[in-house]
This record gives structure tokens, C-alpha cells and sequence, in this order.
């Protein structure tokens, strides 16, 4: 993952304002940074999202292809991560980016492991022979910090920006099944994304704890939780990342301080998906090129 190097002066500096509930870009200890989402910026996607937090900066694109259902689940359709991350920094180079990539696509696979995050079972078309994949591509443009929670906001736009289209299976007489897809492009379902978790991680500092940690905070940070979070302030799972250790008090209060700002994250990300939907193609339209 990307990091700076600071001076001890520079991090005794950011832990005391940490300790102190100031940051140095003059937030608190719950506080977000200004997110811009955008949905629908990929034209040959069934659904897409951006999402620049600062200078952290995903793309991601999902694509319904037809497949076959899983063995031990044949009456649901399925999700696949792939993360490219193509960042300008070299230790996103190499090893290091498929690392990482890595890393991120199992993270997003156990976060919507949970039964309820999608319904799947509407992805299936034909139990046991045909449903709809989804492949989630993740970009990650640049990293500025903070890089999971931003992936999960903009993985549920994606989501809820998705339209897969309508299929009828059709059976002849001698019992052959046809699959028939609607010529509308319109004809299309939606995905509920009312269950779909996001992630908060929470940076321990010093003896208190951030969200969105910048890059500076996450050198002077050597342990961080990650809680994914429903709307609901359900935590559907968690994990630890970083060298340094975490006590059980320490988990109870960042697990307290996730659901919070987990309730209050859902609620702005779902606000702005509704404005942008509601605006219709009457709304401008920037594109990840723009």
C-alpha cells in the first residue's frame, strides 16, 4: 500500500492533535472527507461508479454475463472482484499492486459473503443450468489513503446503478429451454443494494481512533480495523490490518464508533444516489475522463 515518510516531529505532531480530537486538515475523530460520487461513467458496463475521496480515486465497472450456478448453490447467481491497481506510485508497481489487489478482492469477497448483502437468488435464470454473473472491476486510479472504504462506496453506486436485462425461459414440446432476452434495453431489473455493506476503517492512534485516515495518519497508525456496516448498523465482518496490536477494550469502542459512522455514511451515499437518479438524463454528465 501506498505510505509517506515523516519526520517524528511530524508524527508527534499529528498524535497529539489526534489525542486533542483535531486533525491537521481540521477534522475530528468521526469526520469524512468530501467524497464525490458519480454513477454511470463507463458506457459498455450494465453498471459503474467513481468515487474520489481527495486524492484516493476509484473506478469500478460491473458486467452481467450469463453462467452456471455454483454446486452448492444452484439456485443463485454469483459476484467476482477483480482489482487492478494501475496507481501512479511505485510501490503500487509490480508485486506490491497484485499484493494489494489481491487483498482488496478478498476483503470485498467476505464482506458480501454475508447471506443478505445481495439477493442473489434474483440473479438466477434457470436453477442448476443459467443465472447471471456479475464481475465487479475495480481501478484504483490513485491513492490518497483510505482506499477500502472509498472501494465499498463506490462498489454499492456501482450496484445500485446496474441494469440487468430481462430474460424469459421458454420450454418446446419435447422439453428443450430456450432463453429469450428482452429487446428492450429498458426491460431491465434493479439490484437492492438496501443490505449492501459499507466499509469503515477505523486507524488507531495514539490512544484514540480516526476514520478516512489521510495517508500521514495511516504512517503514524500501526493498527487498523476494518468493519463493514450495514444501513442498519449491522457489522456483517471485520479485520484487523497493520503490525501493532489492538486490546479488547480498544476493539469494543472502534466497533461502537463503526456503526455510528457506518449509519450516518449510508445515509449520505444513499441521499446523493437518489438526487443523481432523480435528476434522470437531465443531469451532467462528467465521465471518468472529465
Amino acid at each position: 500500500m501506498a505510505s509517506v515518510v515523516l519526520s517524528e516531529a511530524e508524527k508527534l505532531y499529528i498524535v497529539h492533535g489526534v489525542q486533542e480530537d483535531l486533525r491537521v486538515d481540521g477534522r475530528g475523530c468521526e469526520d469524512y472527507r468530501c467524497a464525490e460520487v458519480e454513477t454511470d461513467v463507463v458506457s459498455n458496463t450494465s453498471g459503474s461508479a467513481r468515487v474520489k475521496l481527495v486524492e484516493t480515486d476509484i473506478l469500478v465497472g460491473i458486467k452481467a454475463e450469463m453462467g452456471t450456478p455454483k454446486l452448492e448453490k444452484p439456485d443463485e447467481g454469483y459476484l467476482e472482484f477483480f482489482v487492478d491497481c494501475s496507481s501512479n506510485s511505485p510501490e503500487l508497481e509490480g508485486r506490491g499492486g497484485e499484493e494489494l489487489g489481491t487483498d482488496i478482492a478478498n476483503t470485498l469477497y467476505r464482506v458480501f459473503s454475508c447471506e443478505n448483502s445481495v439477493d442473489l437468488k434474483s440473479l438466477c435464470i434457470n436453477p442448476k443450468e443459467h443465472c447471471w454473473v456479475l464481475y465487479v472491476d475495480v481501478l484504483l486510479l490513485e491513492c490518497g489513503g483510505n482506499i477500502f472504504d472509498a472501494i465499498s462506496i463506490a462498489v454499492k453506486a456501482a450496484l445500485f446503478s446496474t441494469r440487468i436485462p430481462k430474460v424469459r425461459v421458454l420450454e418446446d414440446e419435447e422439453g428443450t429451454k430456450e432463453i429469450e432476452l428482452s429487446d428492450d434495453p429498458y426491460d431491465c431489473i434493479r439490484l437492492n443494494v438496501d443490505e449492501v455493506p459499507c466499509i469503515v476503517t477505523l486507524s488507531k492512534i495514539g490512544y484514540r481512533h480516526v476514520v478516512d485516515a489521510t495517508l500521514q495518519e495511516e504512517a503514524c497508525s500501526l493498527a487498523s480495523l476494518l468493519i463493514s456496516v450495514t444501513s442498519k448498523g449491522a457489522i456483517t465482518s471485520m479485520k484487523k490490518v497493520g503490525k501493532g496490536s489492538l486490546d479488547p477494550e480498544s476493539i469494543f469502542e472502534m466497533m461502537e464508533t463503526g456503526q455510528r459512522v457506518g449509519k450516518s455514511l449510508h445515509i449520505a451515499l444513499q441521499k446523493i444516489l437518489d438526487e443523481e437518479e432523480n435528476l434522470g438524463t437531465s443531469r451532467p454528465k462528467v465521465g471518468f475522463l472529465g
